[in-house]
């Protein structure tokens, strides 16, 4: 049993019959992001969100997070992480660098966010635009084997998924389609967020020869998170939204979703796939 999985008592029915048995069950907590920053030599705190996810891999969760909101860049802008309260801990610290200017970023909020709101409280869609750094990615192309072959390489790594069939998987995948990390969460934003958090802490952000695949839909603001991590292609089970193809053709992002057996469809860039 992995440890993000809890065991709860049901009655299952099948057909006329029923019977009382333990069923594997996604955890779901709650967990609050405080970030420490400096303001005219002054250390100050303050909470920047509270995200409803699936304890485990906290600290990537809360890098992905910052990153996605452009509040870091690099692993250089992050000075330390921190549970608070102990180990469980539903609170988690993350200590900026002098250098960062948390100061504007919080100025460019105009409410409290959670990590799946993606622009809630952002004055304008292009004030977001101008929040993406400007990551080289055009040289990166993969053949469509390599698309092809996600569902079941993913599939395979799913452990949560297995017990529960209630968690969304992240995964960053190389040019030779080798699965470098998954994370699962019960929120797909989270899982992506756990994933391209232990991407920046391991130094491979921007992600400009990696392809990230999601058991999910493609939304938005997951397409916003690849913007931010310098991920030039976004694969998808499910499909997109208008806005995430909007989203993906603006920012140069390849978009595939519906990604079954040996199918899929490409919405935007598709010349990085060599077909």
């Amino acid at each position: 049993m992995v440890p993000f999985v809890r065991q709860f008592s049901v009655k299952r029915i099948r057909g006329s019959e029923s019977e009382r048995v333990l069923d594997a069950v996604a955890t779901e907590e709650p967990l609050e992001i405080r970030v420490r920053y400096w303001f005219k030599d002054t250390a100050m705190t303050q909470s920047v969100a509270v995200t409803m996810r699936t304890p485990g891999n906290d600290r990537e969760l809360t890098v992905g997070f910052l990153l996605a909101e452009g509040i870091i860049r690099s692993r250089d802008d992050l000075a330390e992480l921190y549970p608070l309260g102990g180990e469980p801990s539903n609170e988690v610290l993350a200590e900026l660098e002098k250098h960062v200017d948390f100061e504007a970023w919080r100025m460019a909020r105009t409410t409290f966010v959670s990590s799946s709101c993606g622009i809630c409280g952002k004055r304008s869609r292009e004030a977001l635009a101008s929040e993406v750094p400007a990551w080289e990615t055009d040289a990166f192309q993969v053949d469509r084997s390599l698309i092809e072959r996600l569902p079941a390489l993913l599939g395979r790594e799913q452990a949560g998924f297995a017990q529960t069939g209630g968690l969304h998987a992240a995964a960053v995948v190389d040019a030779e389609g080798r699965i470098e990390a998954v994370f699962e969460d019960i929120g797909r934003h989270n899982a992506l967020d756990k994933l391209t958090g232990w991407c920046l802490l391991k130094g491979q952000v921007p992600l400009r020869d990696r392809v990230l695949f999601l058991s999910s839909r493609s939304s938005f603001e997951l397409i916003q998170k690849a913007a931010m991590a310098g991920a030039p292609i976004l694969a998808t089970v499910g499909g997109p939204s208008s806005l995430a193809i909007e989203a993906a053709q603006e920012h140069g992002i390849t978009l595939i979703g519906f990604v079954r057996e040996k199918r899929f469809n490409i919405y935007s860039g598709d010349w990085r796939v060599r077909v």
